[in-house]
């Protein structure tokens, strides 16, 4: 359950940003900073539920800390929709709803970050890098044989080499671990565009399923680095219920 104050900055949010679809269901999610590793990952996620599921019940909306300029470059990289997506230029919205803003320990976004990568107050984190590395038997694989993999410039392969390495049909070693690295790769060359202040790097993100009456149905607030789901080896499995 939402506080009072929670549905009513909630209920603000949707009525300033108009996000009312005309579906059954509304998804609104809550990034954090646009360049951060959770919003790029959470992004290409919804925009293949998007692309596989034209049909369904369900319109998602989201907001992140950004500018046009970045907004524009996150959804040409991730393919979410632009008219889906508002940027705010601070955390304020966050925090009205009582979002996580993350370890905060008062020398700056930079080390409040690296403290949370490290594991310090995010311990689910360290789960998640390993996972990239390891592979997940209970995840969908990311790559497939004709997907084109760039890395820098200087190490390009096809999707192939993790089915004849490791087989296919699940996530394999390496394979998250390689989608992730291409997207810091794009963040790191855009970081001005994506990053408006490095005070926001450790701020978290939520997610939120209304119905056709604004009433919430679902919600998820993320507490870690790389935790934008509770289900991280599915993470929207959540929308199943809703089609």
């Amino acid at each position: 359950m939402l506080s009072n104050n929670q549905n009513k900055a909630l209920n603000k949010l949707i009525k300033d940003f108009n996000f009312s679809g005309s579906k059954k269901y509304n998804l609104i999610v809550l990034f954090g900073l646009l360049g951060d590793f959770d919003s790029f990952e959470y992004a290409i996620n919804l925009k293949k539920f998007i692309k596989n599921n034209k049909n369904e019940k369900v319109d998602i909306f989201a907001i992140g800390i950004g500018n046009k300029i970045g907004k524009d470059k996150f959804c040409d990289f991730t393919g979410f929709p632009k008219n889906n997506l508002e940027v705010v230029s601070d955390n304020s919205i966050h925090q009205s709803l009582m979002v996580s803003k993350g370890v905060d320990i008062g020398l700056g976004g930079w080390i409040n970050m690296l403290i949370m990568l490290s594991g310090i107050n995010s311990l689910k984190t360290i789960k998640e890098v390993f996972r990239g590395y390891t592979g997940d038997r209970n995840a969908k694989q990311i790559f497939y044989d004709e997907d084109n993999i760039n890395l820098f410039n200087l190490i390009k392969f096809s999707g192939i080499f993790f089915k004849y390495t490791c087989g296919d049909g699940y996530l394999r070693p390496f394979e998250l671990a390689t989608y992730r690295l291409n997207n810091m790769i794009e963040i790191i060359q855009n970081w001005n565009d994506y990053i408006l202040d490095n005070k926001y790097l450790p701020q978290r993100g939520a997610t939120f399923v209304l119905n056709d009456k604004d009433q919430i149905i679902y919600k998820y607030f993320s507490n870690y680095v790389l935790g934008y789901s509770s289900t991280m080896e599915d993470p929207l499995a959540f929308l199943s219920e809703f089609r």
